[in-house]
């Protein structure tokens, strides 16, 4: 069963990758660095003044400025872009704790390796809500959608995110009876690393929201 949802998991990755390429050519969403050549001052100013409103914008910044010119000053397509970031992030801890619970020498019934494959489903249950939440978002400003139209997706994109960051709060959670070891200690520093990312793409939703229609 594990190994069937870590395929589900690979292969919406792939498909995620392949859709986001044509948003930026020559960039990947799981990479960070500086803003790519030709990123005008405007388009970095922009991105740097919104992450100041997330609560770890030097994270922000560093992971979303590469994407400047592709951002150009538009609130939608950062908060497109931070989502996009948020499900390489998660998809990418969730194949790593899968490997653990298949190759880590643990007994089934230790807590270690319960909280192991609780942290795999939380982790799975969080790539569904931000795959959903980009799907969501990809469909705002449809032709003919009103106000009223792009609230309730903006709500449902803000409650899947929300529902997300909660998962991986919950998968560190679990690891709070578990002896310390080396184990933990790598899965909590990863998620904790990971929740950085969804906190601040849905803290970009929150802004576009309340920023109204595009």
């Amino acid at each position: 069963m594990r190994t069937q949802r870590l395929n589900h998991l690979l292969l919406s990755l792939f498909l995620f990758a392949a859709a986001f390429s044509s948003l930026h050519p020559t960039a990947t969403a799981g990479d960070e660095g500086a803003p790519s050549p030709g990123d005008g001052d405007g388009d970095a100013d922009f991105i740097r003044t919104s992450c100041n409103t997330t609560l770890y914008p030097d994270v922000c910044f560093t992971s979303l400025s590469r994407y400047a010119s592709a951002v150009q000053q538009n609130p939608g397509q950062l908060a497109r872009v931070a989502i996009s970031v948020s499900l390489s992030k998660v998809h990418r801890a969730a194949s790593y704790v899968s490997n653990l619970t298949r190759d880590a020498d643990y007994d089934g019934s230790t807590r270690a390796a319960l909280a192991l494959h609780d942290c795999f489903s939380n982790l799975g249950d969080a790539v569904d809500e931000i795959r959903g939440s980009l799907k969501q978002m990809r469909q705002i400003g449809a032709a003919g959608a009103g106000a009223s139209s792009f609230l309730f997706q903006m709500s449902n994109v803000q409650t899947w995110m929300s529902a997300a960051l909660t998962d991986e709060e919950t998968c560190t959670d679990g690891f709070q009876d578990v002896a310390d070891c080396p184990v933990k200690t790598d899965v909590c520093d990863r998620v904790t690393n990971v929740k950085k990312f969804t906190s601040n793409a849905l803290a970009l939703v929150n802004s576009y929201a309340n920023k109204g229609m595009p």
